[in-house]
């Protein structure tokens, strides 16, 4: 529950209790967060501004000034930092458009695990959406958002396919988009 922080303290005390386990254990929390929600994020994406960049790139460097006001006001937990910081994330959405285009993943120039750097780009995404927007989205929302609605996630979509077309080994591709949102 965002802004609970009593809630919060109590689901990771729970949590951190697990860690004494002599066995791995699945527990029941009392509490359910259920994903039933129908919210659809509704984030209008910047202008173009530079029309020889790719639509992606143009894209995430108009989200950049949103990006830093949320990681501002919010800390970057959830932003671009797992691989990559802000100022990386164009370049790796460059090699994500190389690899929709038929270039070998390997040769793309993806900085790093793939399904870690789509992470980060995400990250960076829902970050500056949390901005755009004025308040935390439902679960899964930015996700969905990011998926369905940018040039970005429709790179990232382009490059799974063409991974799993070109024969890498299902771990690389499939995670670049979570399955179960």
């Amino acid at each position: 529950m965002p802004d609970d922080a009593a809630f919060q303290r109590k689901v990771m005390g729970r949590a951190f209790s697990l860690l004494g386990s002599e066995a791995p254990i699945v527990v029941d929390y009392d509490v359910v967060i259920d994903d039933e929600n129908p919210e659809v994020l509704m984030c209008p994406l910047p202008a173009r501004t530079d029309p020889n960049a790719h639509p992606a790139l143009d894209e995430a460097r108009g989200l950049r000034p949103a990006y830093d006001r949320a990681v501002k006001k919010y800390g970057n937990r959830a932003g671009a930092a797992r691989l990559l910081d802000a100022d990386a994330i164009p370049a790796a959405i460059e090699a994500f458009v190389r690899v929709a285009q038929g270039k070998p993943w390997k040769e793309a120039g993806i900085p790093g695990i793939p399904a870690r750097v789509s992470q980060d780009i995400r990250g960076y995404y829902e970050m500056a959406a949390m901005e755009i927007a004025g308040h935390t989205p439902a679960a899964w929302a930015g996700f969905r958002w990011f998926r369905d609605h940018t040039r970005t996630g429709e790179v990232i979509r382009a490059a799974r396919d063409a991974m799993r077309d070109s024969g890498a080994k299902e771990p690389l591709w499939r995670f670049l988009m979570p399955s179960d949102s």
